[in-house]
């Protein structure tokens, strides 16, 4: 299977962004990923896959817990910077809005809804780790989502 055809094939999945962050004392990793789903009610899983050599999953892997940020449609520069289509973001993450979850890790003001979560399990597959979370915070925000579609990020709005 040729890749760049099965990537053109995918980028006709329209699918909500997120951030998804990890780290610890002020030296932030994050992310902008489309593939994630809850994957349990009872008890709250959710799964996110993960590039093996991205620095989000080693910070991840390394602290067991992570954060996910759903953004919203004023969010798109941001999803840009996490997607390394933007300049790059600071360890600090000083020009990023952001606040302290429950469990240490930042969580991205102006989202839609977060989510904090305790690293459950990692399953090998292909060029990525598909990461389980149990997830131990939810809150919502308010808004319209991002949505990946195409390979440009559109909001709910027609264009």
């Amino acid at each position: 299977m040729d890749s760049e055809r099965f990537r053109s094939a995918l980028a006709r999945h329209a699918a909500g962004a997120v951030l998804i962050s990890a780290g610890q004392a002020n030296a932030w990793r994050g992310l902008t990923a489309t593939s994630f789903t809850a994957v349990s009610i009872e008890p709250p899983l959710v799964l996110v896959c993960l590039d093996r050599f991205a620095v989000t999953r080693d910070a991840v892997l390394e602290t067991a817990v992570f954060n996910v940020s759903l953004l919203s449609s004023r969010q798109e520069f941001i999803a840009e910077r996490f997607a390394g289509r933007a300049p790059q973001v600071d360890t600090s993450w000083r020009e990023i809005p952001h606040r302290l979850g429950s469990n240490g890790v930042a969580l991205l003001e102006g989202a839609i809804a977060w989510l904090e979560c305790r690293l459950e399990a990692v399953h090998p597959a292909g060029d990525h780790d598909i990461v389980v979370g149990a997830v131990t915070e939810a809150a919502e925000g308010t808004g319209d989502p991002l949505i990946l579609w195409d390979r440009a990020f559109w909001d709910l709005r027609a264009r």
